[in-house]
């Protein structure tokens, strides 16, 4: 990864970003979602608009941002797992829409998912890593269908009366890793209160009648929350600039779990998992390169705890702890580390981190050891020669 894209990640995450982790930003009102528009009815399939028309000038943008997004880097480029992410797409929006949309999955180890009008959608990286199941994804997914199916971006762009200010809020759909302005974008584009309880509503609708677990859209925005008041304190369900719009945290959580009722329906953890698998180490390793220690533990201790036997997830607490240094975090990643060695498919990663911190606790033997192991699994790693330094410093 270039200095350029680690940059731009960065200035992204120091951003106040009220747009970014959509469905996390839920404007859910105590009482307007009590339950999902009985009314609505989702619209027919989206005419491209003509070229003299401002909407028309608006898909134009979009989708020149569209073209340089696909050849972004940035972008994963793996069939099955864009396929699966589709198709989920297409049983909450319906089949009249499904063959207008295009869903890219950016490298970005941030929560957040966007879907522009002319039906391209973006899903980070970031987002996938953390969902635990395919309902939690739904309803990410669901909610900016809800977005979409209501042309809100249309309606907010319009609004922009500055025509730099509306173009700078469109590149949040293009190179969304690398733009180290995003978040001025992000908050040009922030959506009405309204808007988002609008979403929320038909997001749930769709969620429910496509056979998921209603309730899991309020476990993921608990998760969400979690990580943020790492760093934002209890409060920052009312202070952070992401929720500014919104009622207290507390009050979205409980109207999701009264608009999704009993809850009951799929979960789809497995078919996730399996989508997944070849590309999760990968994310893992973004999201430790991140180096908010606080917010990675959060994670990864909720992942242990739904797979306490997972070898990547046990290498992450690891080496989070690793990295952190402090003197009482030495014992538990030993201990996360050497639990992790000694499971099936550990990664080649977790024995670098392993010999590392034997090393720092001066055991040659046992640091010979996990670098050889590393080696083998890994010969023709970028720090194969580094690591044969230390191989000949023990001996």
């Amino acid at each position: 990864m270039s200095a350029v894209e680690q940059g731009g990640r960065r200035a992204f995450l120091r951003s106040a970003c009220r747009h970014c982790a959509a469905f996390g930003a839920l404007g859910l009102g105590t009482g307007a979602l009590a339950q999902a528009p009985a009314e609505w009815k989702s619209p027919p399939r989206f005419l491209r608009p003509s070229l003299d028309t401002d909407e028309g000038g608006l898909w134009s943008m979009m989708d020149r941002e569209e073209t340089r997004m696909r050849r972004s880097p940035l972008v994963v480029r793996d069939p099955a797992l864009t396929a699966y992410l589709r198709d989920i797409v297409c049983r909450l929006g319906g089949e009249q829409h499904c063959a207008d949309v295009r869903v890219y999955v950016v490298r970005t180890a941030q929560f957040n998912a966007t879907m522009a009008p002319n039906g391209a959608m973006q899903v980070w990286s970031g987002l996938l890593l953390r969902v635990d199941n395919e309902a939690q994804l739904a309803a990410v997914l669901g909610h900016e269908l809800g977005h979409y199916l209501e042309r809100h971006t249309v309606e907010r762009l319009r609004d922009l009366k500055n025509k730099a200010a509306a173009m700078t809020a469109l590149a949040m759909f293009g190179l969304a890793g690398a733009v180290a302005s995003l978040g001025v974008a992000a908050s040009a584009m922030g959506f009405s209160r309204d808007q988002e309880l609008r979403a929320d509503q038909i997001g749930m609708r769709l969620l429910r009648e496509a056979g998921y677990d209603g309730r899991q859209a309020a476990q993921i925005w608990d998760d969400l929350l979690a990580e943020l008041k790492i760093r934002g304190g209890d409060d920052v369900g009312q202070r952070s600039a992401l929720f500014a719009s919104h009622p207290p945290a507390g009050d979205r959580r409980n109207a999701l779990l009264k608009i999704a009722g009993d809850g009951g329906g799929k979960l789809g953890a497995e078919e996730l998992d399996r989508v997944m698998a070849p590309h999760r180490l990968d994310w893992l390793q973004e999201e430790l390169r991140r180096g908010q220690f606080e917010e990675s533990l959060e994670l990864f201790n909720r992942k242990l705890k739904l797979r306490p036997e997972d070898p990547q997830f046990l290498y992450g607490r690891g080496e989070v702890l690793r990295q952190r240094g402090k003197d009482e975090d030495l014992a538990p990643a030993l201990a996360d580390l050497q639990k992790g060695a000694a499971l099936e498919k550990a990664p080649a990663e977790l024995f670098r981190s392993l010999g590392l911190l034997h090393r720092r606790r001066e055991d040659g033997a046992a640091a010979n050891a996990a670098f050889e192991k590393y080696l083998a699994l890994a010969p023709d790693a970028g720090d194969a020669a580094l690591i044969q330094t230390y191989l000949t410093e023990v001996k």
